[in-house]
């Protein structure tokens, strides 16, 4: 039986931990975000069972349409899907935590109400009585509902942004930057769901103390390598008479550290910061009086 070293240092002989990853247009920045968290995922083709560095995973890949429900069932002992699945689905799991990033970058994704550009619609209030397509139903019904409006919810296999107004008189679909709606001539009248990704597991396994450290380890490490992007460190030296001028600089994730170098009277920094924010202050820093600046990359924070 393996022993559990990858996910979190444990050195303990337990069993593999069933983990699922969204197939897909998540895939990419999924295995990106593993990969920054310390975890190698290997794809070959149209394989669903990727090879990975950490023996004691077993991953497979499937769409994150159907992750929730296969993680309460326990065919997965955890996997990340996006909250919309979940409440779409109506999964009774346990959100272990919150990973916020999408298919082309690190924030929300909307689900959207939307018509073509020359519609009479206005506003959720002009489709009752329409036709509206959507891979959302159950969840557009009960927003529906909760605008007590009343329409024609039908499931679309895909393609959705073609079908208004051909086939319907409107759509929710997916967007991150609204930039394929107006491609397709739509424009947006509301917002239906605002979803993240989310790392999830079974109400069963997640009673197994063994198998909830894996998955606590985990989401440090995923939650860590989240926080680490867009951050850089930075490193210098600089006259002890200097520190509190530099310091006003900084604005840093937390106190920075400050040791001693052998050179009497000098001390050395190291912070870390938002990368946006380097160019502007380096040329601050060189002018209080900071040398020998290093800039360096950083994989994971755990705050």
């Amino acid at each position: 039986m393996p022993r559990f070293i990858g996910a979190g240092g444990c050195d303990k002989k337990m069993t593999k931990l069933k983990l699922g990853l969204p197939k897909g247009s998540l895939q990419e920045s999924t295995i990106e975000l593993f990969s920054r968290a310390g975890i190698k995922i290997y794809t070959n083709g149209r394989s669903y069972k990727p090879a990975c560095d950490d023996d004691n995973l077993d991953i497979t890949l499937i769409r994150a349409q159907e992750m929730p429900k296969y993680v309460e069932l326990g065919v997965f002992d955890c996997g990340v899907t996006g909250y919309d699945w979940i409440l779409e689905t109506n999964s009774k799991v346990k959100e272990v935590c919150e990973l916020i990033y999408a298919k082309s970058g690190f924030r929300p994704v909307r689900w959207v109400l939307a018509v073509p550009e020359n519609s009479s619609i206005r506003s959720v209030r002009d489709v009752r009585g329409k036709r509206i397509a959507t891979e959302l139903v159950n969840v557009v019904k009960k927003f529906l509902k909760k605008k007590k409006v009343s329409a024609e919810v039908e499931f679309s296999w895909g393609a959705t942004e073609i079908k208004a107004p051909d086939f319907v008189d409107a759509i929710v679909e997916l967007t991150e930057t609204g930039s394929s709606l107006k491609a397709n001539k739509l424009k947006i009248i509301d917002e239906v769901l605002a979803s993240t990704t989310r790392f999830i597991a079974g109400n069963n396994s997640w009673r197994i103390p063994s198998k909830r450290e894996k998955i606590e380890n985990l989401a440090i490490l995923l939650k860590g390598a989240l926080t680490a992007e867009n951050m850089v460190g930075l490193k210098m030296n600089m006259k002890e008479g200097d520190l509190n001028r530099i310091l006003k600089i900084l604005p840093a994730l937390k106190r920075p550290t400050i040791s001693k170098l052998t050179l009497p009277g000098w001390i050395a920094l190291e912070v870390v910061i938002e990368e946006n924010k380097v160019k502007e202050i380096i040329p601050k820093l060189k002018k209080s009086g900071a040398q020998g600046i290093i800039e360096y990359p950083l994989n994971k924070v755990i705050p």
